[in-house]
């Protein structure tokens, strides 16, 4: 098997954290025996995946909160929180807070563009402004000078027996180094290099222009490269690559058959773009540990980063994610070139 260029040096995992509305207690319950249990096993960061109006994770920073005060060491993070949904100063005051808290372990990934669904739920969440919303890169630049100290207004000082700041408090130093982008666009890489951003990539790209290739690979590729190339850390500035693998060395013979149908039924997606956004995603990877590293190491996108947070599937029991974590950390990972933090 030929070495990676990159060696893998972080290893996370990224979860929805679903939950039946009927007791949505053991489901938020689950996630952080889940997050636990990464970091029993070495692993380096536990990602949250962000929905609303679902039966998923609908606050992830409340759940990082509680992740923070079981764990120790792991490093918390999002993928992603859509902006769209938030207003930039009270998020920054609470990632702030969060962060402090952990002992600045998390990792904050947001995304731009209207809220999904928004015609249904713009007068429950704007009503009023609903129309002159800003869901640029724009909310994102706030939300960065706001975490990273910048005045939020011009008034400060004492006032009675009040004491007040002109910028968001708590502030927490490191945190704006730990700020990542969620894209699949050129555009978006370019966006968030150029801002100092971490980049996060996953399972989806945009084929923006039909004549060029459709190979998600290589759409991969050109994204990292064109974040790296804006961005002031230049080769290295940090890349986290977030694709769907199913390592299965543990696996019963009744998993192995789910996990094949679960990847058999997402596979016709992969063959071409989708939709007027031209999305492309990347094939789920079921199978051995050393399967799985093999695949990895011939692509393109993957010798080009050093660090992962390997996607969860949707649907599947605690069980089932107690089996392929260990056998991420102790099978998926060493194959890789990683070896978990003591």
């Amino acid at each position: 098997m030929p070495p990676t260029p990159r060696p893998l040096r972080k290893l996370g995992f990224l979860t929805i954290g679903l939950f039946d509305e009927a007791d949505p207690r053991r489901g938020h319950e689950s996630t952080l025996e889940i997050i636990e249990l990464g970091e029993r096993l070495g692993f380096d960061s536990a990602w949250l995946r962000h929905r609303h109006l679902q039966y998923g994770i609908s606050s992830p920073v409340a759940v990082m909160a509680a992740a923070s005060q079981r764990t120790s060491r792991i490093e918390l993070g999002t993928a992603v929180i859509p902006l769209g949904w938030e207003n930039p100063l009270r998020l920054a005051e609470d990632l702030a807070t969060v962060d402090i808290l952990s002992g600045g372990r998390i990792n904050p990934g947001v995304s731009v563009g209207p809220p999904m669904h928004y015609d249904q739920v713009k007068e429950a969440l704007y009503p009023g402004t609903a129309e002159v919303e800003d869901f640029s890169y724009e909310r994102v630049r706030r939300l960065l000078d706001l975490v990273r100290g910048k005045p939020a207004t011009d008034f400060s000082g004492v006032e009675g027996f009040e004491v007040f700041s002109d910028r968001v408090q708590p502030h927490s130093p490191g945190l704006g180094r730990r700020l990542w982008y969620g894209g699949g666009s050129l555009s978006s890489a370019r966006w968030a290099g150029e801002h100092g951003m971490n980049f996060l990539t996953s399972s989806v790209v945009k084929a923006e222009h039909p004549e060029e290739t459709t190979d998600f690979a290589k759409i991969q590729l050109s994204h990292i490269r064109a974040f790296r190339a804006a961005h002031p850390d230049g080769e290295t500035a940090r890349v986290s690559q977030g694709l769907v693998v199913i390592p299965t060395d543990s696996a019963t013979p009744e998993q192995r058959a789910r996990y094949e149908e679960f990847a058999a039924k997402r596979a016709p997606r992969t063959t071409s773009p989708q939709g007027p956004a031209r999305l492309l995603f990347a094939p789920d990877i079921v199978g051995t540990s050393d399967r799985i590293a093999e695949q990895l190491h011939a692509q393109a996108a993957f010798r080009e980063v050093d660090e992962v947070a390997f996607a969860l599937p949707f649907t599947f029991e605690h069980d089932d994610y107690v089996q392929i974590l260990t056998d991420m950390a102790t099978k998926l990972g060493p194959a890789l070139g990683w070896r978990p933090t003591a």
